[in-house]
């Protein structure tokens, strides 16, 4: 079946009277050298369980499949379960759960469907998505929050989310989804993808982006909590100076205090969060647990 060609996907969709819902964001993939490098992006091998987050109408599942042990699949939308069962007939490596994705544990899923052992002793897996726009950034967090047994994430995201994610310090793109991904993962913008190669066509241009699980962060970090309320502090009001965005988050230090700490630490208390690097983050909040514990 040539999944790949535009004519054979309008009449797979024509012939299950499949209807786009825009809530969900769908755009199929459409071109097969695009999908053969995201597989290769992905480094499937014969051994890897990959977990597919959004199956669309099978296109890079049944590439997946050829090469990997075993596919599990995460589909919210039940209408395109015809059209699955005919595009992907005969593959026996492959599982489709029907669900959504930010309400699944996937370590949970897996291992309940490759009779593995649990979260805490199972295989590393990969997961390789074609993210819908509309969930890409809760749907990214929830897999790197989760502390899933993910070691490689493989995603097509729009252009825009590419660019945050590998943004550097003192950009426009630079932000809290910067810092919370490099947190968890070694990021990477592995090609680009043109808008031209999707059923329908969005309105922006994509990239493959991979994220490579890290097994410490880049930098030393006391309390994951408040290095994280740090971050959303200095980014959630991003005209405020640092020593303001601190004091006006409430952590309970007054100002002048915040104002000596940033000085010791040879950090201008009148920066802006976006020209903060992540080691200076983490030395932000490394005092400030400091600070919080003598309190």
């Amino acid at each position: 079946m040539k999944l790949y060609s535009p004519a054979t996907v309008r009449q797979l969709i024509s012939k299950y009277n499949f209807r786009f819902q825009k809530n969900l964001g769908q755009n199929f993939l459409v071109d097969g050298n695009i999908v053969n490098r995201i597989v290769h992006a992905a480094g499937i091998d014969e051994e890897d369980i990959v977990l597919e987050i959004g199956a669309g109408i099978g296109t890079l599942t049944r590439a997946l499949a050829q090469k990997a042990a075993g596919v599990i699949v995460i589909e919210v939308d039940r209408n395109l379960e015809t059209v699955l069962e005919e595009t992907l007939a005969g593959l026996d490596n492959v599982e489709i759960f029907w669900g959504n994705a930010l309400d699944t544990d996937f370590d949970d899923l897996v291992s309940s469907r490759t009779g593995g052992p649990d979260t805490t002793g199972g295989k590393p897996y990969k997961a390789v998505a074609n993210l819908p726009y509309y969930i890409t950034t809760p749907l990214i967090m929830h897999a790197l929050e989760g502390h899933f047994n993910i070691s490689l994430m493989v995603i097509m995201v729009q252009k825009e989310v590419a660019d945050r994610i590998t943004a550097v310090p003192g950009t426009k793109a630079y932000g809290a989804l910067t810092l919370a991904v490099n947190y968890y993962c070694e990021p990477r913008v592995a090609f680009k993808v043109p808008r031209t190669v999707f059923i329908p066509q969005p309105e922006v241009d994509s990239a493959v982006v991979c994220l490579k699980r890290r097994d410490n962060p880049p930098a030393f970090v006391e309390d994951e909590q408040i290095f994280f309320r740090v971050i959303r502090a200095a980014f959630g009001q991003r005209r405020k100076t640092l020593a303001n965005a601190l004091y006006s988050a409430a952590f309970g230090p007054e100002k002048d205090d915040i104002n000596k700490m940033l000085s010791a630490l040879g950090i201008d208390p009148k920066r802006r969060g976006e020209t903060l690097s992540f080691n200076e983050f983490a030395m932000i909040a490394n005092k400030m647990h400091i600070m919080l514990e003598h309190k």
